[in-house]
């Protein structure tokens, strides 16, 4: 299976290709366009071409292609849950989650293209504002680079790729190395929905080289990126004026207050920790309870752990496949042997298989473990005793991170205390901080990123406001 480049609506032969492997079997599954800067430099000129086009389209002509692609996914959606599974070692009952996500997404983004609207600014509030009228519209940027992470290759590329077609922007979207396979089908996909060529253009290959270019270049007007904080600083020092959106790392975390039916919510925060085995941005890493419930807590918390399947992706009873590569693999058990060393005790996994590293929990960790302070990005997640709220808080707020963060509690004063308190972008109250509806507003602070995804809180990042003021 040989994938070309997808630039101004045609497929282009790239000069450069490369293999690209199962994480699970490492088998080759395809051959992918490794893109050069002037096959970049076409995909710019083919999105600033076409940027007019789309500004002057009517919404309700946005908001018809992205149904129609919500409708083609639903037709082709074992299709698209397939590919995830295969470039992504995603368990495919997981995948086909996604995908069903994915289409919500887009429906979203159909609905809020006719809902983009200013606002009446009553004038005559301030002395000398008397006998004018003024509003406000949001207009789009223009071109929009897109550079997009391997964990949620259909999902999380629809929360860029919908709300700035619905808001009348074009882009250049450059999809993670290991799943450029459902960007490309995308792209089929968002042809026969009827998109105007240049609207969206897909380059695949390295990161480095496409993102340098597209962050660089001065007729992108705003840049969208998921992915680590290293790279998204990096981006942000690159970018200059550009609006750039920034969903970054996590060490997500929760807190168990005493007095919790644990039965009631073990099973949801074991899902928590090793959904897509933890590689998911607000995948539960910390979990902080109240000493009155540690050992029940963990008790079960392991039993639930240990019913967990690992094994084939595309096998409908796996809970647990591989991680994305070896390096990973070897950087997860490497973490949990730090911690080990620092006093950690493991109470179940840490045992690898290929590219498969077993659900591992780890109790008593060091807060200057990798484990503890680091994004983990792999299945293991860290269970400490605290003597109260106000100190489980404290440990959840000593991070560098900031996305998402949950509490189970009773007690209406310790809720609305934590969620004043824990100084992240989300507190999800009796729930898991992994808990997210495409909707809402997404995002976090510190290292965790700026600004906000969701699908009308993206589009608002990726339009421009302008003012419009008559003198009567």
């Amino acid at each position: 299976m040989k994938k070309q480049l997808f630039i101004d609506g045609v497929w282009v032969e790239a000069g450069q290709y490369r293999p690209l492997f199962s994480p699970y079997s490492g088998e080759q599954i395809a051959e992918v366009a490794y893109a050069n800067a002037a096959e970049v430099e076409l995909a710019i000129t083919a999105a600033d071409k076409a940027r007019p086009r789309m500004a002057e389209m009517a919404a309700h002509e946005r908001a018809t292609i992205l149904e129609k692609l919500a409708s083609l996914i639903r037709e082709k959606k074992e299709e698209c849950a397939q590919l995830i599974a295969l470039e992504a070692a995603k368990p495919i009952s997981t995948a086909r989650i996604e995908v069903e996500r994915t289409i919500a997404t887009y429906k979203f983004a159909a609905e809020e293209a006719k809902r983009i609207q200013g606002e009446t600014i009553p004038m005559d509030a301030a002395q000398g504002g008397e006998g004018r009228i003024a509003y406000t519209i949001h207009q789009p940027l223009g071109v929009v680079a897109a550079i997009t992470p391997f964990n949620f290759p259909m999902n999380l590329v629809a929360h860029k790729v919908g709300p700035a077609l619905a808001a009348g922007n074009t882009i250049v979207l450059k999809p993670a190395g290991q799943t450029p396979l459902s960007s490309l089908f995308l792209a089929e996909l968002l042809e026969q929905a009827g998109l105007p060529a240049g609207a969206l253009n897909v380059v695949t290959g390295s990161g480095s080289v496409i993102g340098d270019i597209l962050v660089q270049d001065r007729r992108v007007k705003g840049v969208t990126f998921t992915g680590s904080p290293e790279v998204g600083i990096a981006i942000r020092n690159k970018a200059g004026l550009k609006k750039v959106i920034l969903e970054l790392g996590s060490n997500s975390a929760l807190i168990v207050d005493q007095g919790v039916d644990v039965d009631a919510m073990i099973a949801r925060a074991v899902t928590g920790a090793f959904s897509y085995a933890g590689q998911v941005c607000i995948s539960l890493q910390r979990i902080y309870v109240h000493e009155q419930l540690y050992d029940e807590f963990v008790r079960k918390f392991v039993e639930q752990t240990e019913k967990l399947r690992v094994g084939h992706p595309m096998e409908s009873q796996t809970d647990v496949s591989a991680l994305i590569g070896a390096r990973d693999a070897e950087r997860a058990l490497q973490w949990i042997e730090e911690a080990e060393k620092l006093g950690a005790i493991i109470a179940t996994g840490n045992r690898r298989e290929g590219n498969i590293v077993h659900p591992t929990v780890l109790l008593h960790v060091a807060a200057s473990a990798s484990v503890s302070c680091q994004e983990v990005f792999a299945p293991i997640v860290m269970i400490n005793k605290v003597s109260s709220m106000e100190e489980a808080i404290q440990m959840v707020n000593d991070s560098k991170y900031g996305l998402q963060a949950g509490i189970y509690t009773e007690n209406i004063r310790t809720a609305l205390a934590a969620a004043e308190a824990l100084e992240v972008g989300g507190v999800m109250i009796n729930d898991i901080p992994t808990f997210r509806v495409d909707h809402m507003p997404y995002g976090g602070v510190k290292e965790s990123g700026n600004g906000r995804e969701g699908v009308k809180y993206a589009i608002r990042e990726l339009t421009e406001m302008k003012l419009i003021c008559f003198k009567k």
